[in-house]
């Protein structure tokens, strides 16, 4: 499909590049400009966001309707790229992609209005990196070439690194190096597994079709799989699920590899850390789906209770850690492990209810800390402090921000009505009805949203209820106008989020479903194999 003559997938994709692009060539000293701008270009892409998901076709599939094989891709633009190796510009949305592009619009504009919360040196650069940082995310989402997809990947890393390291607080070069080298490191396997598993296919289908150069393209080499033309040896699959696995849990902090991410959100300033805890963390989760359980379904069936292991240890410890946080966006930082470690151990269900209560989660988990880190920026700019004991009491002195902030930790904790409660229930159903999992997975889980709660709760008990214990807050002035328009919209998104997740959930089943089916028989065969052990 074209929008203003223009494949509408392609617009949207390298709108924000560009818009990063006109900023830079604008002069110099006129930093509301910038943001205007800035902000003019991610309401745009959001706008075309919004018509993609419109228009995007929920309806039924198989025969009946005319598509024999599971949900393709939609709004498909595709150009040769490197046609010598196999290499192309792909890109398409799917139900497993579509409401992580369409998230990552969303709180873009959020990214960008928090850089009106507080002066900051060379705002030109800062808001072209945050349009550059948006173009990556959303090619990472939507690239269907493996090569491609490595690309976005790698180039997603580069604005955020230099985010932390220029514009963050005390630690910031340590946190952006370790940033760095631990995800870069991830990647160097990642680019092994995907050159390993290109090189393996072109030989299978070379020796069937003659000439054949490879692919790189994601459908091709699952169709193949799946068509029986194209088989791996069981070592070479679980060295490529491995390869790909260590990149994409380093990627969405799955304990033990989650060391990166505390300093990471500590030190970086609002905008910034929207979306690296909104966005960038969701990479490897929809690695895993992508890639891992798409490519490797034998594999991630033997491995499934493994990983599911790691991700309770990393539920439990996350929450816990977060509980003994004086400062607020460290704590932030500690519980953004422990959900996502969650999301993860619904991936591992390896079945339709926990897939999509995970997809529904990243959306729900994206909008709750955007929000978290925008309330802390508020209270930060007051009084330049995120410690717990510098508050008490701020309900009485400013009511309409202690609400909205109660309203988000609450949806935290997993209220029923709010954001965080459909999909932690959806993913407990997978779980517990998981044949590779089942109740003591499910067990830890819960110990973990219990956690949550108390947690969430603490914080609002010493830093709003009571009496003003600081003389300094007494004065404190409630949310402003741009404060509250901020807030508000992200309150309602997760009141929505909660009361009509249908919503989200029309677009990712068909999707979710066609993985599902390929993967049933791989399941049945470990949970078979598990039985007889």
């Amino acid at each position: 499909m074209n929008l203003l003559g223009l494949p509408i997938l392609s617009l949207l994709l390298w709108l924000p590049a560009l818009g990063a692009i006109v900023i830079l060539l604008q002069p110099r000293g006129r930093p509301t400009l910038y943001r205007w701008t800035a902000m003019s270009v991610a309401m745009a892409t959001l706008i075309i966001a919004g018509t993609v998901i419109g228009l995007f076709y929920t309806g039924p599939y198989g025969p009946a309707a005319g598509i024999v094989v599971g949900p393709p891709l939609q709004f498909v633009d595709s150009l040769a790229w490197l046609p010598a190796f196999g290499a192309s510009y792909l890109i398409g949305v799917d139900g497993i992609n579509l409401w992580l592009v369409g998230l990552t619009t969303f709180l873009a504009p959020f990214a960008i209005a928090a850089t009106w919360q507080r002066q900051t040196r060379s705002p030109r650069l800062l808001l072209a990196l945050l349009l550059l940082a948006e173009t990556a995310f959303l090619g990472v989402f939507l690239a269907q070439d493996m090569l491609l997809f490595y690309v976005f990947y790698e180039l997603a890393l580069i604005p955020m690194v230099f985010l932390i390291g220029m514009w963050g607080s005390h630690g910031r070069a340590q946190a952006a190096l370790k940033l760095f080298l631990y995800t870069f490191g991830g990647s160097l396997l990642m680019l092994l597994a995907i050159i390993g598993l290109h090189i393996l296919h072109r030989n299978a289908v070379a020796a069937v079709e003659p000439g054949f150069a490879g692919t790189f393209a994601l459908n091709q080499i699952v169709a193949d799989m799946r068509s029986g033309l194209f088989k791996l040896d069981p070592l070479a699959a679980r060295l490529l699920f491995g390869a790909f696995f260590f990149a994409f849990a380093i990627k969405l902090a799955l304990w033990p590899f989650h060391t990166w991410l505390p300093d990471a959100y500590s030190v970086a300033p609002t905008p910034v850390a929207i979306v690296l805890a909104g966005l960038m963390a969701k990479f490897g989760v929809y690695g895993l789906i992508r890639f891992n359980l798409t490519l490797f379904p034998e594999v991630a069936s033997w491995a499934a209770p493994a990983i599911a292991v790691l991700a309770v240890i990393g539920i439990i410890y996350g929450a816990l850690i977060a509980f003994t946080q004086r400062d607020m966006q460290r704590m932030i930082a500690y519980s953004s492990i422990s959900h996502m470690n969650f999301i993860a151990l619904g991936v591992m269900t390896l079945n339709t209810v926990g897939i999509n209560g995970a997809l529904l989660q990243m959306a729900g988990h994206g909008v709750i800390m955007a929000a978290l880190l925008l309330i802390v920026a508020v209270i930060e700019e007051r009084r330049d402090s995120r410690e717990l004991g510098s508050f008490g009491g701020l309900w009485s002195v400013t009511p309409v921000y202690a609400g909205l902030t109660l309203l988000t930790l609450l949806a935290l904790a997993g209220l029923p009505g709010l954001s965080g409660f459909v999909g932690e229930f959806t993913m407990l159903q997978g779980v517990f009805t998981s044949p590779l999992l089942g109740w003591p997975f499910a067990l830890g889980a819960v110990i973990g949203i219990i956690l949550a709660a108390v947690y969430s709760l603490r914080l609002f008990h010493l830093g709003f209820m009571g009496e003003v214990r600081n003389t300094a807050n007494l004065d404190l002035p409630d949310l402003r106008r741009r404060e509250l328009i901020t807030l508000g919209a992200l309150a309602m998104v997760m009141i929505a989020l909660g009361l009509f997740p249908n919503v989200l959930l029309s677009g990712t089943t068909g999707s979710v479903q066609g993985l599902v089916d390929a993967l049933t028989p791989a399941v049945q065969a470990a949970a078979q194999l598990n039985g007889l052990r």
